[in-house]
């Protein structure tokens, strides 16, 4: 016969083998370079002339993040490189470039765009 403090134990040690077995399955976030070319190829206004271009592109806005460049840097280099004054275009390349090229550093860039206002 089982006592209150052995079931206890045993409904303890499941819940934490549990625990594990879900930390232990996670995956870590991997690029997607087929969806960020899909994304940035199809909407218009980045205009990049190959598939290589629009990824070397990507992956400099990931170096810049990883690097510390603040979100506001980010927009207007875009907007400068693109000649727009769209704070969409150049947000949802930004965007784009970190949800799918470097999901690790979304943190980063969340932390740095807190705050950030739009040009008028």
């Amino acid at each position: 016969m089982r006592t209150p403090a052995t079931r206890l134990l045993i409904a303890g040690t499941v819940a934490a083998l549990g625990t594990v077995g879900v930390l232990t399955t996670a995956q870590p976030a991997h690029a997607d370079n087929i969806g960020y070319l899909v994304n940035v190829t199809v909407r218009p206004g980045y205009n990049f002339p190959n598939a290589d271009a629009a990824l070397a592109y990507g992956h400099g806005i990931c170096d810049q993040i990883n690097s510390g460049v603040s979100y506001g840097q980010l927009v207007n280099t875009i907007k400068s490189a693109f000649a727009t004054t769209d704070e969409f275009q150049a947000s949802y390349l930004i965007s784009q470039s970190a949800q799918e090229l470097c999901p690790a550093a979304i943190w980063q860039l969340r932390r740095s765009a807190a705050g950030y206002v739009p040009s008028v």
